[in-house]
């Protein structure tokens, strides 16, 4: 099992198989289960300071996930919690709920084939634990699961639970359902429209309401068969009278990433019915397992075609979207200092649009909690962070949540696009110097973006499989290697493509240190080269890290403009160097 802070995750299906699709998991990985619950809640406990905690448990869609769940409350049980079941569960919702209650257990492995499952753990500050937080957590995990007769003492109490106490806890499952669903929809209130106050939420909704209804929009939701078929979705779209289309509501029917690969079912939907007729349909999404995820395809009114977002340009689009909201906001308060927090492979887009909006950009190592956390850190320094993000997988994160939301991806779009008169893209556009069209469409704001050329991260091209388990030794060989090679090909990358320099940039936690001599120093963490032109300016980056949630060694490269040949050639430049390393 791969224990990150970005979750726990391996195969749980008892065949091994990936895209076994059985219920069944073995006696060693329900073993684990106990073990995990047990040791969560004596965290929870001492943290908390409660004797009987308060504890939400749901899972995501997949087949594994009701036994383990059931190995996790008979743990529970036996340690005296007071649980909150609440079944299929998207991850936003049950992360609202647990801000009311101790802590929560949720079963999920995200975007990662049926056969896996995972674990997150989370306290009440609306986000998984974060990556000090996991350390002790997996120390704990493992000194328990190598100590024979303390596992088997568990397992065994776990097994022993009556009907009577199971009952407790599984007719209480539908009244939990309901209390997440009704945490989850007052807090995308106040995430959707920067605000706390329910008066201020009132008239920000009527605002927006009154424009969809002068401007009616429709949206089509592949579900996919994840736990976002059971959360409010239907429902919150209805409530602003946006027309709500959905398709694959109850099974996993494809691959569950959403990337472009698999966005093709809900482009070929909203095709489908443009055909006959329902003209307002503007965007789709597709969420993952969990639900924490979508990436976007619109609409574009001038191909008449459904187009599918690259993960980069879906969070462009956010970002754009609620800083321009921020400034509407609070732009004229004393005091405003407006900022993002990213990943580290995020594209070098973000800054441009955040340097034209007069707003700051941190980095941070790949991982959820990193970022969640850089942005907690620079709010306490007094910026202002509402939106913050992997934008290497398109995941938007709005402040005051913790996790990322397509329903905040969503209005971030429907915000820009509907919110017209003195409106986001107006602000864009008098900052940016574009010239703006009153009738615009979400494709004048994708053309009006920086353009930039990524390498997507489902890409193929992408993952590369090494030998070497050490990688800070594994960089450091990078290292000579690409020195070596920089010197050679010098004098061609400065004719060819203006890179005169570079300079090495490493991420680790929500750390970045910028113009490293020794690339090892970046350990288990990020690793950027970003090639420089001339003047100094970043015109390129490549990028590398081991995944935390999978056995596999990522790769991007990022190039100013359309350079799909610049990109291609850095990509393959990284990847044969870091293969001769790997040898």
């Amino acid at each position: 099992m791969i224990l990150s802070a970005s979750g726990w995750r391996k195969i749980f299906a008892a065949s091994g198989d990936e895209q076994d699709t059985s219920p069944e998991i073995t006696e060693a990985d329900w073993s684990a289960a106990v073990a995990a619950a047990s040791i969560f809640f004596d965290y929870v406990r001492e943290k908390s300071g409660q004797e009987m905690p308060v504890i939400a448990l749901g899972t995501d869609s997949r087949p594994t996930g009701p036994v383990i769940a059931d190995a996790m409350i008979r743990a529970l049980i036996k340690k005296g919690a007071l649980i909150q079941y609440s079944a299929v569960t998207s991850a936003p919702e049950i992360m609202a709920y647990a801000r009311k209650l101790d802590g929560f257990i949720y079963i999920s492995a995200s975007h990662n084939p049926v056969g896996h499952n995972g674990i997150k753990f989370g306290m009440n500050d609306g986000g998984v634990l974060s990556a000090d937080e996991n350390k002790i957590i997996t120390g704990a995990f493992l000194k328990l699961i190598s100590d024979d007769d303390a596992l088997a003492a568990l397992c065994e109490a776990a097994t022993k639970c009556t009907a009577t106490e199971l009952q407790k806890v599984y007719q209480v499952k539908d009244s939990s359902k309901h209390n997440a669903l009704q945490a989850y929809k007052a807090f995308a209130d106040e995430t959707i429209s920067g605000t706390g106050d329910k008066h201020q939420q009132d008239d920000f909704f009527r605002m927006l309401d009154n424009a969809i209804a002068e401007n009616p929009i429709g949206i089509v939701c592949d579900f996919n068969g994840s736990s976002r078929y059971l959360s409010i979705d239907r429902e919150y779209f209805a409530s602003h009278k946006i027309h709500f289309h959905s398709i694959n509501e109850f099974r996993i029917a494809h691959e569950i990433i959403p990337e472009a690969e698999n966005l093709v079912h809900v482009a070929a939907e909203m095709e489908r019915l443009h055909k006959e007729g329902h003209d307002n349909v503007l965007l789709g999404y597709m969420p993952d397992c969990d639900g924490d995820r979508g990436n976007i395809v619109f609409w574009n009114e001038k191909t008449k075609k459904a187009e599918i977002l690259r993960a980069q340009e879906v969070f462009s689009l956010s970002v754009l979207a609620e800083l321009t909201f921020s400034i509407w906001q609070s732009g004229a308060n004393s005091g405003f200092k407006p900022a993002v927090a990213v990943n580290c492979p995020t594209s070098m887009r973000i800054d441009e649009i955040a340097r034209t909006l007069g707003a700051e950009v941190f980095r941070a190592e790949v991982g959820e909690a990193n970022v969640v956390n850089l942005a907690k850190e620079k709010r306490a320094e007094g910026y202002n962070v509402r939106v913050l993000g992997e934008g290497s997988n398109g995941g938007t994160i709005t402040h005051p949540s913790c996790v990322r939301d397509p329903l905040s991806t969503v209005f971030a779009i429907i915000k820009l696009l509907l919110m017209r008169e003195n409106g986001l893209f107006q602000i864009w556009c008098k900052k940016s110097g574009v010239a703006y069209n009153p009738d615009f469409t979400l494709a004048d704001v994708l053309a009006s973006l920086p353009v930039y050329t990524t390498t997507g991260v489902s890409e193929k091209r992408a993952v590369l499989k090494i030998k070497t388990k050490d990688h800070a030794k594994l960089k450091a060989k990078f290292q000579k290697a690409f020195e070596a090679d920089f010197k050679t090909k010098k004098k061609t990358l400065e004719k060819k493509y203006g890179i005169c320099a570079w300079e090495a940039v490493i991420t680790n936690g929500t750390k970045e240190t910028r113009d490293v001599k020794d690339f090892s120093e970046s350990k288990t963490g990020g690793l950027k080269i970003i090639f420089k032109d001339k003047a100094g300016n970043p015109s390129a980056f490549i990028w590398m890290r081991g995944s935390g949630t999978e056995s596999v060694f990522r790769i991007l490269c990022d190039v100013k403009g359309d350079r799909k040949e610049l990109e291609a050639e850095l990509l393959d430049w990284e990847t044969q160097l870091i293969h001769k390393a790997d040898k």
